[in-house]
């Protein structure tokens, strides 16, 4: 069903602390001081987020120039930036179809305001685990069409699900509707260190009154891709997930990073 939660500026809102650090407009002073209070405990939180904005484009570049997809669905998109999904997709070819889907009351305002404009686009106001809706809807079936291959990302989002829900358990469900030849792409944040994990953990779910889920470990994020056949250069780190060039001067992240990859759905058996 959609998301009916109502705007309280008050209380900080994962999508909004993103955009702040990627020194975007679309966050307010709650949201500001949760990142700083964030960059506190992990000091590289802003080469996170860029990492993870840049790894979604090439992400999706790649899709659509070398596998040639021309369907996406974007869960838990964000707050619309430069460089988002229907602009990378599209400029490969503009017959190409992004389906966004948030439950952020600011996302879905603005999303609604730039995307009106373009009818190859459409944002979903829904819990990204609610699988069920989101296939159903009408705007999902005007733009994507199931019988053909459909690149579904879940970059940097699962971990912003509540506990009720497992992240493994999401992707199983996405998958098996998707056609064989479709793509997965996903990351998530994780850290080797169990006190910042824990540490980052508490305080985003205090900030966002538990609007979030936890920091977890590479294994954990191993596990989502089962089943899948992942493509190179597998699970990585992505800072080194096919960067745009080898002499290209890359920001680490060190207290944390996002973690992931890209995987094809495999023919049934």
């Amino acid at each position: 069903m959609p998301d009916k939660r109502r705007i309280d500026l008050s209380v900080p809102s994962a999508a909004r602390m993103f955009d702040w650090l990627l020194g975007g407009h679309y966050n307010y002073e709650a949201d500001r001081a949760a990142c700083e209070r964030l960059l506190s405990f992990a000091p590289t939180s802003r080469e996170v987020a860029r990492n993870n904005r840049w790894f979604r484009e090439r992400a999706v570049r790649v899709l659509a120039r070398e596998h040639g997809i021309r369907q996406f669905i974007d869960f838990g998109s964000g707050l619309p930036t430069q460089k988002n999904v229907h602009h990378i997709a599209q400029a490969v070819d503009p017959q190409s179809r992004v389906v966004y889907v948030d439950s952020d009351p600011v996302v879905l305002a603005h999303g609604r305001s730039i995307l009106d404009e373009n009818d190859r686009t459409a944002i979903i106001s829904a819990d990204i685990a609610d699988t069920g809706y989101i296939f159903g809807c009408e705007e999902f079936k005007r733009l994507i069409d199931l019988n053909e291959p459909v690149a579904a990302l879940l970059i940097s989002v699962q971990h912003c699900i509540p506990k009720e829900v497992e992240p493994g358990q999401l992707v199983r469900r996405v998958v098996e509707r998707l056609k064989p030849g479709s793509f997965v792409a996903i990351c998530h944040l994780v850290s080797d260190s169990a006190q910042l994990r824990h540490e980052v953990t508490e305080l985003m779910l205090e900030q966002t009154q538990g609007h979030w889920g936890r920091v977890r470990e590479k294994h954990e994020v191993e596990s989502y891709f089962h089943g899948l056949t992942v493509k190179p250069p597998g699970l990585v780190d992505v800072t080194d997930w096919r960067p745009d060039s080898e002499l290209q001067q890359r920001q680490r992240s060190i207290e944390w990073t996002e973690f992931g990859g890209l995987a094809e759905v495999p023919p049934r058996p």
